[in-house]
């Protein structure tokens, strides 16, 4: 059986970073499928996915870490060309990735015991996001 479900959230932009586990989880609740895949997807070209620790040093530490490998003040050929200023955002999302798979079984995510699945919208300005999950299972 494959399900796919949309979950719609709001972000405050600038590497906003927000756990979506438990939308992630009600989908697979709510699909009733007992074991298999989660496969999460985001649209668009400024926001990427993730797990980690969702805590507030690590959630610093992860804002911290692309402001040193993916500075924000420097110069982005895409800002040249469309001015928009976001040029860092589209490079620090197609590096962090747009999808994760993630197995659950008995109808919950084999997650670890201190791990979170995130959404980081990098884009320069709030936005409405739109997180595809599409289970695969039996």
């Amino acid at each position: 059986m494959i399900v796919t479900n949309k979950i719609s959230l709001q972000t405050g932009g600038n590497g906003d970073i927000v756990d979506i586990t438990p939308q992630v989880q009600r989908e697979v609740t709510r699909a009733g499928i007992n074991s298999g895949t989660a496969t999460i997807f985001v649209s668009g070209s400024t926001a990427g996915l993730s797990t980690i620790e969702f805590e507030p040093g690590v959630v610093s530490d992860f804002k911290a870490m692309f402001e040193r490998i993916i500075p924000q003040n420097i110069k982005y050929n895409h800002d040249r060309a469309w001015g928009d200023g976001n040029g860092h955002s589209h490079v620090r999302a197609s590096l962090l990735g747009p999808s994760l798979v993630i197995p659950f079984s008995e109808g919950r995510l084999l997650l670890g015991t201190w791990q979170q699945i995130i959404l980081v919208d990098f884009d320069n300005r709030p936005r409405s996001r739109q997180v595809i999950v599409q289970l695969a299972g039996e």
